[in-house]
Protein backbone atom coordinates (compact mmCIF):
# COMPACT_ATOMS: atom_id res chain seq x y z
CA UNK A 1 0.00 0.00 0.00
CA UNK A 2 1.22 3.72 -0.95
CA UNK A 3 0.51 6.82 -0.17
CA UNK A 4 -0.88 7.68 -3.44
CA UNK A 5 -3.31 4.45 -3.53
CA UNK A 6 -6.75 5.65 -3.40
CA UNK A 7 -8.94 4.14 -0.55
CA UNK A 8 -12.56 3.35 -0.32
CA UNK A 9 -14.60 4.14 2.72
CA UNK A 10 -15.42 0.36 2.90
CA UNK A 11 -11.79 -0.23 3.31
CA UNK A 12 -11.31 2.71 6.34
CA UNK A 13 -14.12 1.56 7.96
CA UNK A 14 -12.07 -1.92 8.22
CA UNK A 15 -9.70 0.27 10.87
CA UNK A 16 -12.08 1.05 13.39
CA UNK A 17 -10.20 -0.27 16.60
CA UNK A 18 -7.87 0.43 19.21
CA UNK A 19 -5.75 -2.45 17.71
CA UNK A 20 -5.97 -0.89 13.76
CA UNK A 21 -6.60 2.58 13.83
CA UNK A 22 -7.10 5.00 11.01
CA UNK A 23 -8.22 8.43 10.68
CA UNK A 24 -8.90 10.66 7.51
CA UNK A 25 -8.35 14.31 7.66
CA UNK A 26 -8.46 16.49 4.67
CA UNK A 27 -9.07 13.50 2.23
CA UNK A 28 -5.49 11.40 3.66
CA UNK A 29 -5.50 8.42 5.40
CA UNK A 30 -3.11 8.33 8.34
CA UNK A 31 -2.91 5.20 10.55
CA UNK A 32 -2.88 6.29 14.09
CA UNK A 33 -2.91 3.06 15.98
CA UNK A 34 0.66 3.56 17.45
CA UNK A 35 0.09 7.55 17.58
CA UNK A 36 -3.46 7.28 19.68
CA UNK A 37 -2.43 6.40 23.10
CA UNK A 38 -0.18 9.16 24.01
CA UNK A 39 -2.39 11.64 21.91
CA UNK A 40 -2.21 14.85 24.38
CA UNK A 41 -5.52 15.20 24.38
CA UNK A 42 -6.54 11.14 25.35
CA UNK A 43 -7.03 8.53 23.59
CA UNK A 44 -10.63 8.77 23.43
CA UNK A 45 -11.50 11.47 21.33
CA UNK A 46 -9.16 9.81 18.00
CA UNK A 47 -11.01 6.57 18.74
CA UNK A 48 -14.44 8.39 18.32
CA UNK A 49 -13.18 8.94 14.79
CA UNK A 50 -11.56 5.63 14.03
CA UNK A 51 -12.43 4.56 10.89
CA UNK A 52 -14.20 7.46 9.77
CA UNK A 53 -13.69 11.04 8.80
CA UNK A 54 -11.83 13.58 11.49
CA UNK A 55 -11.66 16.47 9.68
CA UNK A 56 -13.71 19.08 11.14
CA UNK A 57 -12.67 18.14 14.47
CA UNK A 58 -9.07 17.74 13.83
CA UNK A 59 -9.51 21.40 11.92
CA UNK A 60 -10.79 22.93 14.68
CA UNK A 61 -7.42 22.78 16.66
CA UNK A 62 -4.71 21.73 14.35
CA UNK A 63 -2.69 23.53 11.31
CA UNK A 64 -2.80 21.67 8.54
CA UNK A 65 0.84 20.60 8.93
CA UNK A 66 0.63 19.58 12.46
CA UNK A 67 0.17 15.18 10.93
CA UNK A 68 2.89 14.83 8.75
CA UNK A 69 5.09 16.54 11.75
CA UNK A 70 4.11 14.35 14.19
CA UNK A 71 3.29 10.92 12.79
CA UNK A 72 5.77 11.02 9.22
CA UNK A 73 4.68 10.23 5.49
CA UNK A 74 5.46 6.58 6.58
CA UNK A 75 1.93 6.11 8.21
CA UNK A 76 0.35 8.04 5.29
CA UNK A 77 -2.11 5.40 4.00
CA UNK A 78 -3.27 6.31 1.07
CA UNK A 79 -6.37 9.21 -0.33
CA UNK A 80 -9.75 8.97 0.08
CA UNK A 81 -12.14 7.97 -3.10
CA UNK A 82 -13.88 10.78 -2.93
CA UNK A 83 -17.36 9.29 -4.31
CA UNK A 84 -17.37 7.09 -0.97
CA UNK A 85 -16.69 10.40 1.57
CA UNK A 86 -20.50 10.77 2.50
CA UNK A 87 -19.70 6.80 3.88
CA UNK A 88 -17.26 8.19 6.51
CA UNK A 89 -19.18 11.23 8.22
CA UNK A 90 -19.70 10.48 12.30
CA UNK A 91 -23.60 8.81 12.21
CA UNK A 92 -25.31 11.00 13.64
CA UNK A 93 -23.04 14.05 13.34
CA UNK A 94 -22.92 15.48 17.30
CA UNK A 95 -24.85 19.04 17.56
CA UNK A 96 -22.77 21.94 17.97
CA UNK A 97 -24.30 23.97 21.21
CA UNK A 98 -23.53 27.76 19.92
CA UNK A 99 -23.85 29.15 23.16
CA UNK A 100 -23.94 27.72 27.10
CA UNK A 101 -26.75 26.80 28.54
CA UNK A 102 -27.33 30.46 30.31
CA UNK A 103 -27.48 32.17 27.13
CA UNK A 104 -30.57 34.05 26.04
CA UNK A 105 -29.33 34.84 22.69
CA UNK A 106 -26.63 33.62 19.61
CA UNK A 107 -27.63 37.11 17.87
CA UNK A 108 -24.82 39.67 17.72
CA UNK A 109 -25.12 42.78 17.80
CA UNK A 110 -23.86 45.61 15.23
CA UNK A 111 -20.08 46.23 15.16
CA UNK A 112 -21.05 50.10 15.96
CA UNK A 113 -22.86 49.00 18.91
CA UNK A 114 -19.86 47.87 20.55
CA UNK A 115 -18.46 50.76 22.67
CA UNK A 116 -15.67 49.10 25.20
CA UNK A 117 -14.06 45.96 25.25
CA UNK A 118 -16.69 44.88 28.18
CA UNK A 119 -19.48 44.58 25.51
CA UNK A 120 -16.94 41.76 22.92
CA UNK A 121 -17.07 39.45 26.15
CA UNK A 122 -20.37 39.65 26.48
CA UNK A 123 -21.35 38.78 23.17
CA UNK A 124 -19.11 36.53 22.86
CA UNK A 125 -20.34 34.66 25.57
CA UNK A 126 -23.37 34.20 24.05
CA UNK A 127 -22.16 33.18 20.24
CA UNK A 128 -19.31 31.14 20.69
CA UNK A 129 -19.88 27.47 20.63
CA UNK A 130 -20.32 26.36 24.34
CA UNK A 131 -16.85 24.45 24.23
CA UNK A 132 -14.49 27.34 22.85
CA UNK A 133 -16.15 29.97 25.47
CA UNK A 134 -15.50 27.54 28.06
CA UNK A 135 -11.23 27.24 26.74
CA UNK A 136 -11.00 30.73 26.31
CA UNK A 137 -12.64 32.42 29.76
CA UNK A 138 -11.71 29.34 31.98
CA UNK A 139 -9.12 30.05 34.15
CA UNK A 140 -7.23 27.66 37.28
CA UNK A 141 -8.96 26.09 39.70
CA UNK A 142 -11.07 28.86 41.63
CA UNK A 143 -10.15 31.50 39.11
CA UNK A 144 -8.83 33.70 41.93
CA UNK A 145 -5.52 35.21 40.06
CA UNK A 146 -7.79 35.25 36.94
CA UNK A 147 -10.05 38.48 38.84
CA UNK A 148 -6.89 39.63 40.84
CA UNK A 149 -5.06 40.73 37.56
CA UNK A 150 -8.03 42.83 36.68
CA UNK A 151 -9.43 44.06 40.63
CA UNK A 152 -5.76 44.99 41.48
CA UNK A 153 -5.66 47.77 38.10
CA UNK A 154 -8.79 48.72 39.51
CA UNK A 155 -7.33 49.52 42.80
CA UNK A 156 -4.51 51.69 41.37
CA UNK A 157 -5.74 55.35 41.25
CA UNK A 158 -4.60 58.28 38.82
CA UNK A 159 -3.15 61.55 40.00
CA UNK A 160 -3.56 63.55 36.88
CA UNK A 161 -1.98 66.89 35.88
CA UNK A 162 -3.49 70.11 34.62
CA UNK A 163 -3.45 73.13 32.91
CA UNK A 164 -0.73 70.84 29.97
CA UNK A 165 -1.71 71.39 26.25
CA UNK A 166 -2.88 68.24 25.08
CA UNK A 167 -4.21 69.54 21.95
CA UNK A 168 -1.72 66.64 20.22
CA UNK A 169 -0.93 63.36 21.57
CA UNK A 170 1.11 60.39 19.99
CA UNK A 171 0.95 56.52 21.25
CA UNK A 172 3.86 55.49 19.20
CA UNK A 173 6.65 53.17 21.28
CA UNK A 174 8.91 51.05 20.16
CA UNK A 175 9.18 47.24 21.87
CA UNK A 176 11.91 45.43 21.62
CA UNK A 177 13.24 47.31 18.68
CA UNK A 178 9.78 47.15 16.73
CA UNK A 179 8.10 51.14 15.88
CA UNK A 180 4.19 50.29 16.72
CA UNK A 181 1.45 52.89 16.86
CA UNK A 182 0.49 51.64 20.08
CA UNK A 183 2.16 50.43 23.31
CA UNK A 184 0.06 47.48 23.49
CA UNK A 185 0.37 44.26 21.36
CA UNK A 186 -1.41 40.64 20.79
CA UNK A 187 -0.46 38.36 22.90
CA UNK A 188 0.17 34.69 21.24
CA UNK A 189 -3.43 32.64 22.36
CA UNK A 190 -3.97 28.86 20.90
CA UNK A 191 -6.23 27.73 17.88
CA UNK A 192 -7.92 31.26 17.31
CA UNK A 193 -10.19 29.67 14.46
CA UNK A 194 -12.10 27.93 17.01
CA UNK A 195 -13.32 31.96 17.33
CA UNK A 196 -13.37 32.51 13.43
CA UNK A 197 -12.82 30.50 10.48
CA UNK A 198 -9.97 32.97 8.91
CA UNK A 199 -8.55 32.71 12.83
CA UNK A 200 -5.07 34.01 13.57
CA UNK A 201 -4.88 35.48 9.78
CA UNK A 202 -8.05 37.88 10.79
CA UNK A 203 -6.11 39.37 13.76
CA UNK A 204 -3.13 39.62 11.36
CA UNK A 205 -4.59 41.95 9.04
CA UNK A 206 -6.21 43.69 11.61
CA UNK A 207 -2.96 44.63 13.18
CA UNK A 208 -1.46 45.17 9.90
CA UNK A 209 -4.33 47.66 9.31
CA UNK A 210 -3.28 49.25 12.29
CA UNK A 211 0.09 49.20 13.27
CA UNK A 212 -0.07 47.01 16.01
CA UNK A 213 2.39 43.89 16.78
CA UNK A 214 1.03 40.23 16.90
CA UNK A 215 2.47 37.59 19.07
CA UNK A 216 1.69 34.34 17.01
CA UNK A 217 1.18 31.09 19.12
CA UNK A 218 3.58 27.70 18.69
CA UNK A 219 -0.48 26.39 18.73
CA UNK A 220 -1.68 28.56 15.74
CA UNK A 221 -4.50 27.14 13.85
CA UNK A 222 -2.80 28.24 10.68
CA UNK A 223 1.09 27.92 9.94
CA UNK A 224 3.39 30.50 10.92
CA UNK A 225 4.30 31.25 7.28
CA UNK A 226 0.50 32.12 6.29
CA UNK A 227 -0.29 34.46 9.10
CA UNK A 228 3.07 36.42 8.33
CA UNK A 229 1.72 36.60 4.77
CA UNK A 230 -1.72 37.76 5.73
CA UNK A 231 -0.30 40.85 8.32
CA UNK A 232 1.58 42.81 5.14
CA UNK A 233 5.71 43.44 4.40
CA UNK A 234 6.27 46.00 6.96
CA UNK A 235 4.21 44.27 9.94
CA UNK A 236 6.79 43.29 12.72
CA UNK A 237 5.75 39.77 14.78
CA UNK A 238 6.88 38.09 17.75
CA UNK A 239 6.66 34.33 18.77
CA UNK A 240 5.37 32.50 21.03
CA UNK A 241 7.53 29.48 21.67
CA UNK A 242 6.23 26.51 23.31
CA UNK A 243 9.41 24.15 23.89
CA UNK A 244 8.66 20.70 22.28
CA UNK A 245 10.00 17.23 24.15
CA UNK A 246 11.79 16.59 21.05
CA UNK A 247 14.19 19.28 20.65
CA UNK A 248 14.69 18.59 16.71
CA UNK A 249 10.88 19.97 16.58
CA UNK A 250 11.62 23.24 18.00
CA UNK A 251 14.67 23.57 16.66
CA UNK A 252 13.16 23.39 12.88
CA UNK A 253 10.39 25.75 14.47
CA UNK A 254 12.54 28.50 15.33
CA UNK A 255 14.36 28.12 11.57
CA UNK A 256 11.46 28.46 9.72
CA UNK A 257 10.28 31.86 12.10
CA UNK A 258 13.85 33.23 11.26
CA UNK A 259 13.77 32.80 7.68
CA UNK A 260 10.23 34.99 7.83
CA UNK A 261 11.49 37.32 9.71
CA UNK A 262 10.33 37.50 13.07
CA UNK A 263 11.58 39.75 15.27
CA UNK A 264 11.80 37.97 18.87
CA UNK A 265 10.73 34.69 20.46
CA UNK A 266 8.99 34.81 23.82
CA UNK A 267 9.77 31.56 25.43
CA UNK A 268 6.53 30.76 27.71
CA UNK A 269 8.43 29.05 30.80
CA UNK A 270 4.85 29.04 33.46
CA UNK A 271 3.11 25.66 31.24
CA UNK A 272 5.49 22.80 32.14
CA UNK A 273 2.32 21.55 32.67
CA UNK A 274 -1.36 22.67 31.85
CA UNK A 275 -3.28 23.85 34.48
CA UNK A 276 -6.24 23.02 36.62
CA UNK A 277 -9.37 24.64 34.08
CA UNK A 278 -12.02 23.06 35.28
CA UNK A 279 -14.57 25.62 32.90
CA UNK A 280 -12.66 23.81 30.04
CA UNK A 281 -12.54 19.99 31.94
CA UNK A 282 -16.60 20.03 32.02
CA UNK A 283 -17.24 21.34 28.43
CA UNK A 284 -15.05 18.23 26.90
CA UNK A 285 -16.91 16.69 24.13
CA UNK A 286 -19.12 14.39 25.84
CA UNK A 287 -20.09 12.25 22.69
CA UNK A 288 -15.92 10.98 23.57
CA UNK A 289 -16.04 7.14 23.74
CA UNK A 290 -14.80 5.30 26.43
CA UNK A 291 -11.27 3.83 25.90
CA UNK A 292 -10.47 -0.01 26.59
CA UNK A 293 -9.31 -1.06 29.99
CA UNK A 294 -6.56 -2.41 28.19
CA UNK A 295 -5.46 1.26 26.15
CA UNK A 296 -6.01 3.17 30.03
CA UNK A 297 -3.00 4.49 31.82
CA UNK A 298 -1.03 5.19 28.30
CA UNK A 299 -0.77 9.15 27.41
CA UNK A 300 -2.78 11.70 29.37
CA UNK A 301 -6.17 10.60 30.72
CA UNK A 302 -6.83 13.83 33.13
CA UNK A 303 -9.15 15.30 31.03
CA UNK A 304 -10.85 15.83 27.73
CA UNK A 305 -10.04 19.73 27.75
CA UNK A 306 -8.72 21.72 24.98
CA UNK A 307 -6.07 22.86 27.13
CA UNK A 308 -4.88 19.65 27.44
CA UNK A 309 -5.32 18.43 23.89
CA UNK A 310 -2.97 20.73 22.66
CA UNK A 311 -0.23 20.65 25.48
CA UNK A 312 0.67 17.37 26.00
CA UNK A 313 4.27 18.05 23.53
CA UNK A 314 5.37 20.90 25.99
CA UNK A 315 9.13 19.55 27.35
CA UNK A 316 8.89 19.78 31.61
CA UNK A 317 12.69 19.86 31.22
CA UNK A 318 13.16 22.94 30.43
CA UNK A 319 15.64 25.09 32.71
CA UNK A 320 17.79 28.14 32.54
CA UNK A 321 20.44 26.23 31.33
CA UNK A 322 18.78 25.70 28.09
CA UNK A 323 19.26 29.81 27.21
CA UNK A 324 22.36 28.59 25.69
CA UNK A 325 20.80 26.10 23.45
CA UNK A 326 17.65 28.99 22.44
CA UNK A 327 21.22 30.89 22.08
CA UNK A 328 22.43 28.62 19.41
CA UNK A 329 19.06 28.29 17.40
CA UNK A 330 17.87 32.15 18.05
CA UNK A 331 20.23 34.93 17.50
CA UNK A 332 16.89 37.66 17.77
CA UNK A 333 15.97 38.81 21.18
CA UNK A 334 14.58 36.38 23.81
CA UNK A 335 11.95 37.34 26.31
CA UNK A 336 10.51 34.96 28.85
CA UNK A 337 6.81 34.66 29.33
CA UNK A 338 6.01 34.16 32.40
CA UNK A 339 8.14 35.61 35.06
CA UNK A 340 6.11 36.05 38.32
CA UNK A 341 9.01 37.09 40.92
CA UNK A 342 11.94 39.44 41.39
CA UNK A 343 13.81 36.46 41.73
CA UNK A 344 13.64 35.25 38.20
CA UNK A 345 13.36 38.59 36.92
CA UNK A 346 17.11 39.06 38.41
CA UNK A 347 18.24 35.70 37.28
CA UNK A 348 16.66 36.74 33.34
CA UNK A 349 19.25 39.64 33.38
CA UNK A 350 22.24 37.32 34.97
CA UNK A 351 21.43 35.66 31.71
CA UNK A 352 21.21 38.41 29.69
CA UNK A 353 17.83 37.68 28.33
CA UNK A 354 16.57 40.65 25.99
CA UNK A 355 13.12 41.04 28.09
CA UNK A 356 10.37 39.50 30.10
CA UNK A 357 6.97 38.81 30.05
CA UNK A 358 5.47 39.66 33.87
CA UNK A 359 2.68 37.33 32.98
CA UNK A 360 0.27 34.46 35.14
CA UNK A 361 -0.87 33.07 31.92
CA UNK A 362 -4.18 34.82 32.51
CA UNK A 363 -4.98 32.94 35.81
CA UNK A 364 -4.87 30.31 33.61
CA UNK A 365 -2.06 27.80 35.08
CA UNK A 366 -1.36 28.22 38.94
CA UNK A 367 -4.63 29.74 40.86
CA UNK A 368 -3.62 31.99 43.74
CA UNK A 369 0.03 33.20 41.69
CA UNK A 370 0.40 36.78 42.39
CA UNK A 371 -1.81 39.34 39.66
CA UNK A 372 0.90 40.55 37.06
CA UNK A 373 0.65 44.04 37.98
CA UNK A 374 1.78 43.20 41.41
CA UNK A 375 4.93 41.71 39.97
CA UNK A 376 5.53 45.10 38.63
CA UNK A 377 5.46 46.49 41.86
CA UNK A 378 7.66 44.25 43.27
CA UNK A 379 10.65 44.70 40.51
CA UNK A 380 10.23 48.64 41.32
CA UNK A 381 10.55 47.48 44.82
CA UNK A 382 13.11 45.07 45.10
CA UNK A 383 15.64 44.86 41.95
CA UNK A 384 14.52 48.30 40.02
CA UNK A 385 17.94 47.85 38.24
CA UNK A 386 16.34 45.50 36.16
CA UNK A 387 14.51 47.90 33.89
CA UNK A 388 17.89 49.33 32.83
CA UNK A 389 18.73 45.79 31.85
CA UNK A 390 15.86 44.34 29.48
CA UNK A 391 12.94 45.08 28.43
CA UNK A 392 9.51 44.72 31.34
CA UNK A 393 6.45 43.55 29.53
CA UNK A 394 2.92 42.67 31.01
CA UNK A 395 -0.14 40.94 30.51
CA UNK A 396 -3.18 39.48 32.29
CA UNK A 397 -6.01 41.85 33.34
CA UNK A 398 -5.85 44.78 31.09
CA UNK A 399 -9.26 45.97 29.46
CA UNK A 400 -8.97 49.44 29.49
CA UNK A 401 -7.08 52.20 28.18
CA UNK A 402 -6.50 53.11 31.84
CA UNK A 403 -5.11 50.05 32.81
CA UNK A 404 -2.47 50.43 29.84
CA UNK A 405 -1.38 54.00 31.46
CA UNK A 406 -0.95 52.46 34.69
CA UNK A 407 1.50 49.94 33.74
CA UNK A 408 3.51 52.31 31.91
CA UNK A 409 3.56 54.61 34.73
CA UNK A 410 4.95 51.86 36.68
CA UNK A 411 7.87 50.80 34.56
CA UNK A 412 6.17 48.28 31.52
CA UNK A 413 7.43 49.37 28.39
CA UNK A 414 4.12 47.48 26.97
CA UNK A 415 1.52 45.54 27.58
CA UNK A 416 -0.15 42.39 26.00
CA UNK A 417 -3.92 42.00 25.67
CA UNK A 418 -5.32 38.00 24.58
CA UNK A 419 -8.46 36.95 25.66
CA UNK A 420 -10.41 40.57 24.90
CA UNK A 421 -8.66 39.58 21.46
CA UNK A 422 -10.30 36.82 20.82
CA UNK A 423 -13.46 37.89 21.77
CA UNK A 424 -13.25 40.18 19.05
CA UNK A 425 -12.68 38.50 16.33
CA UNK A 426 -15.83 36.47 16.78
CA UNK A 427 -16.46 39.61 14.34
CA UNK A 428 -13.18 39.02 12.36
CA UNK A 429 -10.65 41.52 11.17
CA UNK A 430 -13.16 44.21 11.84
CA UNK A 431 -13.65 43.01 15.37
CA UNK A 432 -10.23 43.15 15.81
CA UNK A 433 -9.67 46.91 14.01
CA UNK A 434 -12.16 48.01 16.18
CA UNK A 435 -11.11 46.81 19.92
CA UNK A 436 -7.57 47.92 19.19
CA UNK A 437 -9.01 51.77 17.98
CA UNK A 438 -11.16 51.45 21.37
CA UNK A 439 -7.81 50.63 23.72
CA UNK A 440 -6.24 53.31 21.27
CA UNK A 441 -8.75 56.33 22.21
CA UNK A 442 -9.07 55.31 25.70
CA UNK A 443 -5.26 55.25 25.98
CA UNK A 444 -5.28 58.94 24.21
CA UNK A 445 -7.98 60.39 26.41
CA UNK A 446 -6.32 58.99 29.41
CA UNK A 447 -3.45 60.91 28.45
CA UNK A 448 -4.83 63.97 28.03
CA UNK A 449 -6.82 63.65 30.84
CA UNK A 450 -3.48 63.32 33.04
CA UNK A 451 -1.66 66.19 31.47
CA UNK A 452 0.92 64.20 28.79
CA UNK A 453 1.75 64.02 25.21
CA UNK A 454 3.89 61.67 24.55
CA UNK A 455 4.45 58.16 26.46
CA UNK A 456 8.03 59.17 27.02
CA UNK A 457 6.44 61.12 29.73
CA UNK A 458 4.55 58.40 31.72
CA UNK A 459 5.91 58.00 34.99
CA UNK A 460 5.09 56.80 38.81
CA UNK A 461 4.20 60.10 40.12
CA UNK A 462 0.99 59.80 38.16
CA UNK A 463 -0.72 57.09 39.76
CA UNK A 464 -1.54 55.91 43.52
CA UNK A 465 -1.34 52.11 44.59
CA UNK A 466 -1.48 52.66 48.15
CA UNK A 467 -4.17 50.74 48.24
CA UNK A 468 -3.01 47.30 46.83
CA UNK A 469 0.99 48.41 48.07
CA UNK A 470 0.62 45.89 51.22
CA UNK A 471 0.32 43.06 48.63
CA UNK A 472 3.68 43.48 47.18
CA UNK A 473 6.69 41.47 48.12
CA UNK A 474 10.08 42.83 48.92
CA UNK A 475 11.86 39.86 49.51
CA UNK A 476 12.73 36.58 48.33
CA UNK A 477 11.96 35.26 51.66
CA UNK A 478 9.19 35.00 53.74
CA UNK A 479 8.97 38.17 56.01
CA UNK A 480 8.46 35.68 59.27
CA UNK A 481 7.80 32.23 58.66
CA UNK A 482 11.10 30.05 59.28
CA UNK A 483 10.42 25.95 59.16
CA UNK A 484 13.07 24.75 57.09
CA UNK A 485 16.32 26.13 54.65
CA UNK A 486 14.94 28.12 51.64
CA UNK A 487 14.88 25.57 48.80
CA UNK A 488 18.20 25.55 46.44
CA UNK A 489 16.11 27.10 43.08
Amino acid sequence: MTSSEVLTATEIAKHDNASDLWIVVAGKVWDVTEFAPSHPGGFGIILKYAGKDATDAYSDIHPPTTLTENLGQDKLKGIVNRNTMEKLALQPRPAITKAPPNSTSSHKPSLDNMISTFDFEEVASKTLAARTWAFYSSAAADVITKRMNAACFDQIMLRPRMLIDVTKVSTEQTILGCRTGVPFYISPAAMAKLVHPDGEIAVARGCGENNVIQAISTSASYPVDEIVKAGGSHQPFFFQLYVNKDRTKSEDLLARVKALGVRAIFVTIDSPVPGKREADERAKDQDDVQVPDSFKGKGNQKSGGYARSIGGYVDASLNWGDIAWLRKHWSGPIVLKGVITAMDAKLAVEHKLEGIVLSNHGGRNLDTSPASILVLLELQKSCPEVFDKLEVLIDGGIRRGTDIFKALCLGAKGVGVGRGFLYALDYGQEGIEKYIQILKDELETTMRLCGITHLSQVHPGLVNTLAIDHLVSDSDNHPYARWRPKANL
